[in-house]
């Protein structure tokens, strides 16, 4: 189920559409909120925040520097399961923008990233990612359909694979960095427009 930016709704209400009990959905909603995807109101239920552009630039900070470690690891301690997912996720992005199909697109630039970041082999640097790759899977979403044509991806994700099956730590890092700090530059000026536009620029 997905709910927009804006969207309200009571606990009981999000259980019921779940067709689940309120003890999950109530966990579920303190989880979300202390990850900055949604505010509680008293007595108004539950609220899904929008995006924010600053917090995302601060996400996408966090994130680079922790997938870049992440590669690197996984360059120095070969993970063969991870990176054949990874490789998988990079074809399936291929075939999505060949059908057309953002949203699966983005779904497969996203199994891509969580199969680096679990396959690393260090688990609390998983759990830290984790988190800012959810925040910014988010971003990803909501921008698939406005941004430019994203087929150097697939090509990045290579150069990022390449580095890793070489042992590259240093160009696993660096080619993981240029892959990210890209795209989260065309999602965020993506997330920007609108503001743009309600202040006149």
């Amino acid at each position: 189920m997905t709910l927009p930016p804006g969207h309200q709704a009571s606990e009981g209400e999000l259980a019921a559409q779940l067709g689940m009990s309120r003890t999950p959905v109530h966990e579920a909603v303190l989880r979300l909120q202390s990850e900055g995807f949604l505010e509680v109101q008293p007595r108004r239920g539950i609220r899904v925040l929008p995006i924010d552009p600053t917090g995302m630039a601060e996400t996408y900070e966090i994130l680079i520097a922790l997938e870049g470690a992440a590669a690197a690891r996984l360059a120095t301690h070969p993970n063969p399961a991870a990176t054949a997912a990874m490789a998988e996720a990079t074809q399936a992005m291929r075939a999505a923008l060949e059908a057309g199909d953002r949203r699966d697109w983005a779904s497969a630039d996203d199994r891509f990233h969580r199969a680096l970041i679990q396959g690393c082999g260090n688990a609390r640097l998983a759990r830290l990612a984790q988190e800012a790759a959810d925040l910014a899977q988010r971003a990803r979403l909501a921008t698939a359909a406005l941004r430019p044509e994203p087929r150097g991806s697939a090509e990045e994700h290579g150069r990022i694979l390449t580095a890793i099956g070489a042992g590259d730590a240093d160009g696993a890092r660096a080619a993981l960095s240029a892959h990210r700090q890209r795209a989260s530059t065309e999602i965020l000026q993506t997330l920007t427009l609108p503001l743009m536009r309600l202040g006149g620029h």
